[in-house]
C-alpha cells in the first residue's frame, strides 16, 4: 500500500481504518496495473489515468465507490448522481465487506469503464472506452 494511502487510512478511527485498509490491500492485489493516490483528499485507483475506484470516508461510514460502477449490474452497488455513471457502497463495519463481491468488482472495474480522464475536455459528456 501506497505511504499516502495507508497515511489516510491512519487517521480513521480503529474499526474505519479496519476497513479502509481491507479495501486498499485488496484494490491493490486485484488491480495490480493501477496508479494510486490521494486525488481529492481521497485514495483512488487509476487504469491508464482513468479513476475506476476509490473510498472516502464519510460521516457514518466508508463509501468504496466505482466511477463506471452504474453499469455493474450489481444490487448491492447504489446508483445516486444519475448524471455520471458511479455506483457505492457503504460501509459501517469490516464484517460487511464481501471480498468476493469486491473482487468480482475490482474486475469490472477492468473491463467496464467510462472515459472520466477527458470529462472536461468533452465538456461533460462521457464516452464508455470499455
Amino acid at each position: 500500500m501506497k505511504e499516502e494511502i495507508q497515511g489516510f487510512n491512519n487517521k480513521q478511527s480503529a474499526a474505519d481504518k479496519e476497513i479502509c485498509d481491507l479495501l486498499a490491500t485488496a484494490i491493490d492485489l486485484e488491480l495490480t496495473e493501477a496508479e494510486s493516490k490521494i486525488w481529492h483528499a481521497h485514495p483512488v485507483w487509476f487504469l491508464d489515468g482513468n479513476p475506476v475506484v476509490g473510498y472516502c470516508k464519510l460521516k457514518d461510514c466508508v463509501r468504496l465507490m466505482f466511477w463506471s460502477g452504474a453499469d455493474f449490474g450489481e444490487e448491492k452497488l447504489i446508483v445516486t448522481t444519475g448524471k455520471f455513471k458511479d455506483a457505492s457502497i457503504r460501509y459501517t463495519n469490516l464484517d460487511q465487506v464481501d471480498l468476493s463481491d469486491l473482487e468480482r468488482w475490482l474486475k469490472m472495474a477492468r473491463e467496464i469503464q467510462w472515459d472520466y480522464k477527458n470529462l472536461v475536455k468533452r465538456k461533460g459528456q462521457l464516452e464508455r472506452l470499455k
